[in-house]
């Protein structure tokens, strides 16, 4: 939803004051890109990932089973730290609140959209059963 003239008006002042108050503070925040993070904990999980490859074959190779636990674990858990900043990557979360709403990068919304119109949800189905009784045309 698109910001209205007074509220856009607001948030540049609110900006400008910024800016004024502390000039530093205010250009590292705005020179800050999201995506540097993600690819950043992609790349931390991948190196996790592969420790815990090591310590599950370490775990195997001098048959301690506590050890291979821990690595399976480490690695269960770097693949979905991994996988999760990959998403936000790839034209997720980070990606959608940085970009003006219709113009973003990532996978475009329109399947979605199209697949909502030629199948209504749940509750639209109910709504219109209630209706139509309602209106006496129940079938």
């Amino acid at each position: 939803m698109p910001l209205s003239e007074h509220e856009q008006r607001m948030l540049d002042q609110i900006e400008q004051a910024l800016y004024a108050e502390d000039p530093k503070f205010a250009n590292t925040v705005r020179q800050t890109n999201p995506a540097v993070h993600y690819k950043r904990s992609i790349v931390q999980a991948s190196i996790g990932f592969v420790v815990g490859i090591s310590l599950l074959m370490g775990g195997a190779i001098f048959q301690q089973v506590i050890v291979g636990v821990i690595g399976f674990v480490v690695m269960l858990a770097c693949l979905l730290w991994g996988l999760s900043a990959w998403r936000r990557v790839a034209g997720g979360t980070a990606e959608a609140a940085a970009e003006p709403q219709g113009k973003s990068k990532g996978k475009s919304s329109e399947p979605k959209q199209r697949r909502r119109q030629q199948r209504p949800g749940m509750m639209h189905r109910f709504e219109e059963r209630w209706r139509r009784r309602q209106e006496g045309d129940d079938k």
